[in-house]
């Protein structure tokens, strides 16, 4: 009771109806990796266009793949991404000097030497100036300004405390006096030399090396509350891929896997050795690569990884259909593609599909398309539950929105009243879920079930801490194969 009863009258109390609305979490936040010339490299930046990523790590270079990749998946539908750069060991940060304040750039690159700071002192105050961050090769068009600023570390706008942490530009600045610099102009590497580095990609060590140690526990992508798309444009080598595999499952993820780009029909089930481990299901393989105008190259044609296509795709079939439909068939079409690297017929096709290798087709009418929608673990001979891509990411839709959504229940009672309010929640959220269409079956029986009661979870769970929830769903699977018989009528014979 709110309040002690002790004056006659009526009195009001507010009952929980023990209803907790669990939400269906996004399915298609997709984390890229790969190399830029600039960008941070301590951390991952949520991107929502790829202006934001011309930004933030300097848009198409044509010595990586990182950037071609993200356009890609912008303009094949995708909305959300992370972004984590990985750069050589010798890639060195610029800085500049203007007086005593030393201000460097916020990532690793020569792309600094193509910004310069300009600092002016106020015409009233002498002790206080404006810091600029200046494009000179546009008319010295102003990017940042921090204004007011004060070299004294009790001045509420003291220059470090008022910047650090906000440009998107420059780094930690620091001071060795409060004496106020003069006005002046420098490139923004103009003291040290900002240097890219060796460009490294998916075929060096070095790079696959430091991209499983991203993975790791504690690593950056670690640190990501949630995505659940991996792509590494052009990562094909067996043992690298298997390990993003290991991570995808420990993710809840799905990892998009290329082709090598000078893979055949021939070839091309025979790269699979070694990327069909036991967390193959959580992941795909698409061949072959694709073609696509280069802006770099006054949009010569040039071949891609079929990674940032897919990933797009997998983000448009969600939003339009759900992530129980298979990103394929004849709606999965590839904005910006011109054509494939290799045209298949149905026949090349057909010799793919059974070994879990997802084509990309040039079809009359459709254009350029997704053919295929299995996992790794879909080849016919392994009859594994997760052939299908779509079943796959349905379960791990399911597990993320119910680990999340039933976090509540941690340090409940561990009795009867509990496990009417879980059977509750997660039965509204099935029931939601099938009337979208997103389970087999005409009923909700024969769609799913969640089970919660003195049989899933015993007296020795109980003295243990345990509740168990059971549930299930029974997928939607692709049509994979559609039969068409067609039989001739008999006329009327006169008997």
């Amino acid at each position: 009771m709110p309040v002690a009863l002790l004056q006659p009258g009526v009195y009001i109390e507010e009952l929980s109806s023990g209803v907790r609305t669990i939400t269906g979490v996004a399915t298609s936040i997709t984390l890229f990796v790969g190399w830029a010339p600039r960008g941070p490299i301590d951390k991952a930046t949520r991107l929502t266009s790829f202006p934001d990523y011309e930004r933030a790590y300097g848009g198409l270079d044509a010595r990586a793949l990182l950037g071609y990749s993200v356009r890609h998946f912008y303009d094949n539908g995708g909305s959300d991404a992370y972004i984590l750069r990985i750069a050589a060991a010798d890639a060195k940060t610029g800085d500049c000097d203007i007086g005593d304040l030393h201000i460097p750039a916020n990532s690793p690159g020569a792309w600094a030497h193509s910004y310069s700071v300009q600092l002016t002192q106020r015409p009233d105050d002498a002790t206080r100036f404006r810091l600029d961050v200046i494009l000179p090769s546009s008319n010295n068009a102003v990017l940042e300004s921090f204004t007011n600023l004060s070299m004294d570390p009790a001045d509420p706008r003291f220059a470090p405390a008022v910047i650090n942490g906000r440009s998107g530009f420059l780094d930690k600045l620091t001071t060795t006096s409060t004496t106020t610099p003069g006005n002046g102009t420098v490139v923004l590497d103009s003291t040290t030399p900002g240097v890219d580095g060796t460009v490294i990609g998916p075929t060096d060590s070095t790079f696959r090396t430091a991209l499983t140690t991203l993975f790791d526990v504690g690593g950056i992508a670690d640190r990501i509350d949630l995505f659940n798309i991996i792509c590494v444009p052009g990562l094909t080598e067996p043992a690298t891929v298997a390990k993003m595999q290991q991570h995808a499952h420990e993710r809840r993820a799905f990892l998009i896997v290329d082709c090598g780009d000078t893979e055949t029909v021939a070839t091309v089930v025979g790269s699979l050795a070694g990327k069909t481990g036991v967390d193959a299901s959580y992941s795909a393989l698409y061949f072959p690569w694709v073609q696509a105008p280069d802006p770099l190259q006054q949009g010569a044609l040039r071949a891609f990884p079929p990674c940032g296509f897919a990933a797009g795709i997998f983000a448009r079939t969600d939003a339009s259909r759900g992530v129980w439909k298979a990103p394929a068939g004849t709606e999965a079409s590839l904005t910006g593609a011109t054509g494939l690297a290799i045209t298949m017929s149905d026949a090349e096709n057909g010799q793919l599909n059974p070994h879990a290798v997802n084509c990309l087709r040039t079809l009359p009418v459709y254009g350029n398309v997704i053919w295929g929608a299995r996992t790794l673990d879909g080849d016919n001979d392994r009859g594994s539950e997760w052939k299908y891509l779509p079943v796959r990411r349905m379960a791990l839709f399911l597990e993320e929105s119910l680990y999340r959504g039933t976090q509540w229940v941690v340090f409940e009672p561990n009795d009867e009243p509990l496990w009417a309010q879980i059977r509750l929640n997660i039965g509204a959220f099935m029931q939601g879920l099938f009337r979208q269409g997103a389970f087999q079956g005409t009923t909700p029986r024969q769609a799913y079930f969640v089970k919660c009661d003195s049989e899933t979870t015993t007296q020795a769970d109980i003295n243990l801490g345990i509740v168990n929830i059971f549930v299930g769903f029974a997928p939607l699977k692709p049509a994979e194969f559609v039969v068409i018989k067609i039989q001739q009528i008999a006329g009327d014979i006169p008997t």
